[in-house]
């Protein structure tokens, strides 16, 4: 039996996220590609326990306060879980939470949510980016909360589940 995959993610508000999770589905729609949940990955394919890792997003969500971030720009690569996305600033606490949850992956620290998963046409790719980058850059998505996820690069897209959730700071 293989170990149990986790991911840490940093969650949208629940209208932030309905934005996001729209704009996932138009593109789904368009190109025939994955639905998911869109998040901000703090740690990805860790094979720590659920357990410490619920440890650890309740102790970080303690000193990190909900907090809003803009949409630098809306990007493409040839990464398939990277493939479109919105980019946001290595801000103050997005580097809390990654120092407390993942500091070894802090120096590539690239913060993003992915809009698209897979390869897509490169022209219509980049078409959709120029259209959803004038929704979208400038724009700040509010996050509020940390989750422990089954999920990474070898666990299959519909089997991602949330196992526990931790809620950011008040502030």
């Amino acid at each position: 039996m293989t170990a149990r995959i986790h991911s840490i993610w940093l969650l949208p508000t629940a209208s932030d996220e309905v934005l996001l999770t729209g704009i996932v589905k138009e593109l789904s729609g368009r190109f025939g590609t994955p639905i998911f949940a869109p998040h901000l990955t703090v740690l990805g394919d860790s094979e720590m326990t659920a357990d410490a890792l619920a440890h650890a997003i309740e102790t970080a969500a303690q000193e990190v306060s909900a907090f809003a971030e803009a949409v630098n720009a809306v990007e493409t690569s040839e990464a398939y879980f990277r493939s479109f996305y919105a980019r946001f600033p290595v801000a103050t606490p997005l580097i809390r939470l990654k120092q407390a949850l993942d500091p070894q992956g802090l120096e590539g620290f690239m913060p993003h949510v992915s809009l698209l998963y897979g390869p897509v046409e490169a022209a219509a790719k980049a078409q959709a980016a120029r259209e959803i980058g004038e929704r979208l850059t400038g724009r700040s998505i509010r996050f509020d909360r940390l989750c422990v996820v089954t999920s990474g690069q070898e666990v299959a897209i519909a089997d991602w589940r949330v196992v526990v959730t931790a809620p950011l700071g008040e502030g």
